[in-house]
């Protein structure tokens, strides 16, 4: 029987993707540089190299929110605008608004009442505390459980220890990590020992490296699937 669910945030709850696109869109604005649709699909891929490098622990949090304006700008030949100060524009306008996963208002009224819901995310904790309170729905969660605050990342056994001493009387076999990113948060989930479901709504591939217990391509699964767990 399940009694703790824990949500990761980006592409799980909220849509990180068109967030990103739309304070990039405007940062590019702000300090000057074209907001082409190629540039914009090139930062979110410089993006996620870099959070994948944290992940495995080769660099740290600072260093990926300004190595991955430092690598853009020097494809894009920009001299003369200091990487802190799009870091900074960028988190402002990243952390202003939200644009929410289809089915996540609904998934989480449907389970409220009937778990203990924690969040589980790697963002930087001033932009996820914006981000969640303006989508409102902190209220459904018994707590919100941020690396940036906790000292350790995501995938890292630390990281869901640190989490687990802070719920009272938390059994690990009642619990499930529900996420996106195989490599944080299923890979995440192994190494802590606890069930974990991949929400995978452009049903890519699994990795046989990384299996997750359960699958799901819509939210709207899910609560069937906690029933039967």
């Amino acid at each position: 029987m399940i009694k703790y669910v824990l949500f990761d945030v980006d592409d799980t709850l909220l849509d990180f993707g068109k967030a990103e696109a739309a304070a990039i869109r405007k940062t590019f604005e702000r300090i000057g540089i074209p907001a082409t649709d190629e540039t914009v699909r090139r930062y979110s891929e410089i993006n996620n190299e870099q959070w994948r490098l944290l992940e495995k622990g080769v660099i740290t949090r600072s260093e990926v929110l300004t190595r991955r304006f430092d690598i853009l700008f020097a494809e894009l030949g920009i001299k003369g605008i200091p990487s802190e100060m799009a870091q900074a524009s960028y988190e402002y306008l990243l952390g202003i608004g939200h644009y929410f996963v289809d089915g996540a208002p609904e998934l989480l009224k449907a389970l409220e009442g009937r778990y203990e819901l924690y969040i589980i995310s790697n963002g930087t904790a001033s932009v996820q505390s914006s981000r969640l309170k303006s989508a409102g729905i902190i209220p459904y969660f018994r707590n919100i459980f941020i690396s940036e605050r906790l000292g350790f990342n995501k995938p890292s056994k630390e990281f869901f220890d640190a989490c687990f001493e802070r719920i009272p009387g938390f059994e690990k076999d009642k619990a499930v990590i529900v996420g996106d990113r195989l490599s944080s948060d299923i890979l995440g989930g192994i190494n802590a020992g606890v069930r974990t479901c991949w929400f995978n709504p452009k049903g890519e591939a699994p990795d046989p490296e990384i299996p997750a217990d359960y699958e799901i391509r819509q939210l709207s699964e899910l609560p069937a699937l906690l029933e039967r767990i």
